[in-house]
C-alpha cells in the first residue's frame, strides 16, 4: 500500500531560460532607481489627487475613464501605508516623507517590466522563431518612451500590459483549439482573454480598441469554424456560448465590479459630488446627506422645498427669487413686466425655499394627515420669504426672447392678471398615480394657461440680475430636456401659517427619519453617464500634439526638471525603433498588396502556411497599431504623445515579423542571408546606441551639461530644457 514511498518523488519542470532572463532584465530596466526623482513628475500631479481621495474614502469623478486604473495606483499607496496627506498642486514639488514613492510607482513599473516577456510569448504563439521573439522583447526592453511611462504613477504601462496579456491569452486559446478544445487550459486562456480585456477597458477606454479587435478576430475564427463539417451543430453551439460567456458576459460583469468596489470605497462626500444628482449626493456620508437626512419622503400641500435643476450645467443651481424686479426696459429697448425676478442660483440660500400650495385653499401648512401631491396635480409655488407666487405670462424673457419670462407676481392693478397655476409632471414615474417624492422624483412644471415648461436657459443675467442664471417658460416642449427637469432637494413639512414664524422655520434644519439610499445599478448608471458626458474644457497645452506628429516623433513631453542641475526627464521614443517600425509597416503593406495581386493571378510566391502566418501576424500587429492609432483622428480632445504608446507597441512587434519574413522568403541564397543577418545586427546595435544616448533623459540621471543637452536635440521640434546661463 505504501510502495510508492520506496522510490523518490521526482518533479521535473521545463524552464524557458530566455523568458526568465527577459523577465529579470525587464524588472531591472524598469525598477532601477524607481524613487528618483523624489518629486511630482508630470501627470502624477493629476493621478496623485485621486490616490489621496481613495485613501480618505472621498468620492470623485474622473472624466478620463473608468476607476480600475486609479484603484490599482491607490493599491500601491495603500500597501505603502500612504495616508493621503499630500498637496498635489505642482509638478516638481518635493514629496514629503509620508508619501511612499516606491510603492506608488511600483505597479506601473511591474506592468511595464512584464510587457517584455509578453512580447516574446506573443511572437512565439504567432509561430515565429525564438530569435524573432527575442528581438521583439529586446525592442520593447530598449524602448525609451515605454521605460519613461512605466516608471511613474501613470496608467499607460498598466493599459499596455493588459492589452498584451489579452492578445497573448487569445493566441494561446486559439492554438489549443484544434487539439484541446474545452480542456482546462483551453478554458483558462479563453477566460483570461475576457478578464484581461475587461481590465484594459477598466484602466482606460482606449482598451476598447484592442477589445474590439479581439472580438472581431474571434468572430472571424468562429465563422471559419461554421464551415468545418467535422463539427456538429451542438459542438458549434457550445463553442459559441463559451466565447459569448468568456468574451462578453464575464468582461461586462467584471467591469461592473470595478464600479462596485469604487463606490464601496468612496462613501464620503467631497467636492466632486456636486455634479451628481441630489439622490446620489444624499447617498454619500456627509455633505448633502447631513442636510437631507431624515427629510419627509412625500411632497404634500404645504411642504417647504428647494428645487434643484437636474441638468447641473453650466453649474448646479436652485430655483430662486428675491425682492428685486426686472428692469422696466432692457438694454436692447425691449420692455419687461417689471415683476419680481426668478432665477437659478448656484448657492444654498434661504431665498431658494418655496411652498407647495393647493390652489383651492389658503393655508400654507401641511394638514394632518398630509395630503401628498401626485403626478398631474395642479399646484401653486409660493416663494417662502416674499410670499409671492411663481408666475409666467406672454412677455419675452430677458435673454431668451423666444421664451416666456418667469417671475413672482406683483399686482400693479393693471391689465396683467396672475397666471400662477402649474401642473406637476413626474418624468421618471412608474404610473400616473405616483406621488411626488423628495430627491427621487424628477418633475416638470407645466404652466396651465400657456403650456410653457419651467426651464433653465443657462444664460447669465446682467448686473441687475446679479449674474444669476436665467429661468424661462419654454413654449416648444416636445419631449423633455434635463434643463426642464427639477427635483426636490431639501424638504420639510410647513407648520407655521404666520409669515414671521415661517421665516424662522425656513432657516431651521429638518428632523425626520426617511432613508434615501440608491441601488448600486442606479448609482453606476449615473456615474457612468457622467464619465461619458462630463468633459472638461480642452485647452491648448504646451506639450499637446496632433496624431500626425506621433509617427515621425516630431514632439516630446518634458516630464520633470531638476530645480538646480540640468537633470531632466522627457517622454521620447527610441528614434531608431520608431523609424524601423514605420518602415516595417510600409514594407508589410507593400508586400501584402504585391502578394494579393500575384495570388489573384494564381501566382503563389510563398507557401500557403507562410501566407497564413503573414496574414495572422499582420492582423494582430498591424491591426493592433491601426485600431489604437486611427481613432485619434476623430477625437476632439487634447492629445499627447503618450496616447500613441499602445499603437507603437503593436507596431514594434511588427518589426521582427517583417525581418523574419524577408530572411526566410526573399533572401534565397546563403550570401544574401549572411548579409541580411549582418545588417540586422548592425541595425540592432543602432537601437541600443540610441537607447544609451537618451538614457539620461529617460531615467533623469546623470545630469547632463549644456553641450550634452544641446546634442540631444536631434529635431528642432523637440523641447529639450536648457537653462539660461
Amino acid at each position: 500500500m505504501l510502495g510508492f514511498l520506496k522510490e523518490p518523488v521526482v518533479v521535473t519542470a521545463k524552464i524557458n531560460v530566455s523568458l526568465v532572463a527577459l523577465t529579470v532584465m525587464g524588472l531591472i530596466n524598469r525598477l532601477w532607481g524607481l524613487c528618483y526623482p523624489r518629486a511630482v513628475v508630470f501627470d502624477e500631479v493629476y493621478y496623485g489627487q485621486f490616490v489621496s481621495l481613495y485613501m480618505k474614502r472621498i468620492f470623485f469623478v474622473d472624466d478620463s475613464g473608468p476607476p480600475f486604473g486609479h484603484m490599482l495606483l491607490a493599491l500601491g499607496g495603500y500597501l505603502g501605508g500612504f495616508d493621503g496627506n499630500f498637496l498635489w498642486n505642482r509638478i516638481g514639488a518635493e514629496y514629503s516623507m509620508n508619501v511612499p514613492v516606491w510603492s506608488l510607482r511600483l505597479l506601473p513599473a511591474l506592468a511595464g517590466a512584464f510587457c517584455v516577456p509578453l512580447a516574446y510569448q506573443i511572437l512565439v504563439e504567432l509561430h515565429f522563431s525564438h530569435c524573432a521573439a527575442l528581438g521583439a522583447a529586446l525592442l520593447i526592453l530598449l524602448e525609451n518612451s515605454l521605460i519613461t511611462q512605466s516608471r511613474f504613477m501613470l496608467l499607460e504601462s498598466i493599459l499596455i500590459f493588459f492589452i498584451l496579456l489579452a492578445v497573448l491569452s487569445y493566441l494561446k486559446f486559439y492554438n489549443l483549439q484544434k487539439h484541446s478544445a474545452f480542456s482546462g487550459s483551453w478554458w483558462f486562456w479563453l477566460l483570461l482573454t475576457g478578464v484581461a480585456c475587461s481590465c484594459a477597458v477598466g484602466v482606460k477606454y482606449m482598451g476598447l480598441f484592442t477589445y474590439m479587435l479581439l472580438l472581431a478576430t474571434a468572430g472571424l475564427h468562429f465563422w471559419h469554424m461554421i464551415g468545418d463539417q467535422n463539427l456538429s451543430n451542438v459542438s458549434l453551439l457550445c463553442h459559441f456560448l463559451a466565447r459569448g460567456l468568456a468574451l462578453i458576459i464575464i468582461p461586462m460583469g467584471l467591469y461592473l465590479s470595478f464600479f462596485y468596489v469604487h463606490l464601496a470605497l468612496l462613501y464620503r462626500s467631497g467636492p466632486h459630488d456636486q455634479i451628481m444628482t441630489s439622490a446620489f449626493q444624499a447617498s454619500l456620508e456627509g455633505g448633502l446627506a447631513r442636510i437631507t437626512q431624515g427629510q419627509p419622503l412625500e411632497v404634500a400641500y404645504g411642504s417647504q422645498i428647494t428645487l434643484r435643476n437636474v441638468l447641473g450645467k453650466p453649474m448646479q443651481c436652485w430655483l430662486h427669487s428675491h425682492t428685486n424686479t426686472y428692469p422696466i426696459r432692457y438694454e436692447n429697448g425691449r420692455g419687461s413686466s417689471h415683476q419680481q425676478q426668478v432665477t437659478c442660483y448656484p448657492f444654498k440660500d434661504v431665498n431658494n425655499w418655496w411652498i407647495v400650495k393647493d390652489p383651492g385653499m389658503q393655508q400654507l401648512v401641511v394638514s394632518n394627515p398630509p395630503r401628498p401631491v401626485r403626478h398631474g396635480h395642479i399646484v401653486q409655488l409660493v416663494h417662502g420669504i416674499t410670499t409671492r407666487y411663481l408666475n409666467t405670462h406672454d412677455v419675452a424673457a430677458p435673454l431668451s426672447p423666444h421664451s416666456q419670462e418667469v417671475s413672482c407676481y406683483i399686482d400693479y392693478n393693471i391689465s396683467m392678471p396672475a397666471q400662477n397655476l402649474w401642473r406637476v409632471e413626474i418624468v421618471n414615474r412608474e404610473s400616473d398615480t405616483d406621488v411626488w417624492k423628495t430627491i427621487l422624483s424628477e418633475v416638470r412644471f407645466v404652466h396651465v394657461n400657456t403650456s410653457a415648461v419651467l426651464k433653465l436657459s443657462g444664460a447669465s443675467l446682467p448686473e441687475w440680475g446679479y449674474r444669476q442664471l436665467e429661468v424661462v417658460g419654454e413654449k416648444l416642449s416636445k419631449g423633455y430636456h434635463q434643463s426642464m427637469v427639477w427635483n426636490v432637494e431639501e424638504h420639510r413639512y410647513g407648520k407655521s401659517q404666520e409669515q414671521k414664524e415661517r421665516e424662522v422655520e425656513l432657516h431651521s434644519p429638518t428632523q425626520m427619519d426617511i432613508s434615501k439610499n440608491l441601488s448600486f445599478m442606479a448609482k453606476f448608471t449615473e456615474l457612468q453617464w457622467k464619465i461619458l458626458t462630463l468633459k472638461n474644457e480642452d485647452t491648448e497645452h504646451k506639450y499637446s500634439s496632433s496624431a500626425l506628429d506621433w509617427i515621425t516623433m516630431d514632439t516630446n513631453i518634458a516630464y520633470w526638471l531638476h530645480p538646480t542641475s540640468g537633470a531632466q526627464i522627457h517622454l521620447l521614443g527610441n528614434v531608431a525603433t520608431w523609424a524601423s517600425a514605420n518602415a516595417a509597416a510600409l514594407v508589410y503593406l507593400c508586400l501584402s498588396l504585391w502578394y494579393l495581386l500575384r495570388r489573384r493571378r494564381k501566382i503563389y510566391d510563398i507557401p500557403e502556411d507562410a501566407w497564413q502566418l503573414w496574414v495572422s501576424a499582420g492582423g494582430i500587429c498591424g491591426g493592433g497599431w491601426a485600431v489604437n492609432y486611427l481613432p485619434f483622428f476623430l477625437m476632439e480632445k487634447t492629445l499627447f504623445l503618450y496616447h500613441y504608446l499602445p499603437a507603437v507597441t503593436f507596431q514594434i512587434l511588427l518589426i521582427p515579423v517583417v525581418l523574419q519574413h524577408l530572411s526566410d522568403h526573399l533572401c534565397r541564397s546563403v550570401l544574401l542571408k549572411s548579409m541580411f543577418s549582418a545588417l540586422t545586427v548592425a541595425w540592432f546595435s543602432s537601437v541600443y546606441f540610441v537607447y544609451c544616448t537618451f538614457s539620461p533623459v529617460t531615467y533623469g540621471q546623470p545630469a547632463l551639461s549644456l553641450p550634452q543637452l544641446k546634442a540631444l536635440r536631434w529635431k528642432d521640434t523637440w523641447n529639450i530644457l536648457i537653462r539660461k546661463q
